[in-house]
């Protein structure tokens, strides 16, 4: 099921290709100039689907570092609050043997959390153009490598939306064991890829890049078992 989820969303991406061209960036669904003149942290600020994700850098203390960065795969307050209430706060009810327990996103320990962050930073410029089909291997500011890739929609949706250009996605990957294919139903659920696909590409501020992960995504890759 929650692939299947995954994959509308990525359907309703789609869409918003229709009638733009190869060179336009998109934010909720519209074309937009890919420049911010600002740096990477007065960016997430101007824009409220980071709220949750500015307080938790200047929780962590990590502002300086993620205006350092090159790269910043950048989750959205939707993914944080998929991990707080899925993950967290069912942990907890499970703990506590209480299903009724609620978990706020202030309560968490925030000192834990940095390297978490840092999961997201890279050193280097990571832009759309140079990525490729068969990706690569980017080490993240936690020393921890994600496969980073360009990818053709798979879903073939676009073909009866008249589109010239087949719409490509970067994917967000940290990979299980061996890297999968781009469609891995077929591999079993404990080995499958954590993968998500950026909903908006290459907004450039004064000091960096900035993909934005899709709202679907669990801060940390973590899921419940």
């Amino acid at each position: 099921m929650q692939s299947k989820i995954k994959w509308i969303w990525m359907l309703l991406l789609a869409a918003t290709f229709a009638s733009c061209k190869k060179t336009d960036y998109f934010i909720g669904g519209s074309t937009h100039n890919p420049k911010f003149n600002g740096t990477t942290y007065e960016y997430l600020k101007t824009n409220p689907l980071f709220d949750t994700l500015v307080l938790l850098i200047d929780k962590t203390g990590l502002k300086d570092e993620v205006n350092a960065a090159g790269t910043f795969f950048a989750p959205t307050d939707y993914a944080i609050q998929n991990y707080v209430k899925k993950v967290v706060q069912v942990r907890k009810q499970l703990e506590a043997n209480d299903e009724n327990l609620k978990f706020e996103f202030g309560e968490l320990d925030f000192p834990k959390y940095k390297d978490s962050l840092r999961a997201y930073l890279f050193p280097q410029r990571i832009e759309r153009a140079a990525l490729t089909k068969e990706g690569q291997y980017y080490t993240s500011k936690d020393g921890e490598k994600r496969h980073i890739t360009l990818w053709d929609d798979p879903s073939g949706a676009y073909i009866n939306d008249g589109l010239t250009l087949i719409p490509q996605y970067i994917y967000f990957t940290k990979v299980i064991g061996t890297l999968d294919p781009l469609i891995n139903d077929d591999v079993p659920t404990e080995e499958r890829d954590k993968r998500v696909v950026v909903q908006t590409s290459g907004v450039i501020t004064n000091n960096g890049v900035v993909h934005v992960l899709a709202n679907y995504h669990n801060f940390t890759f973590v899921e419940l078992n």
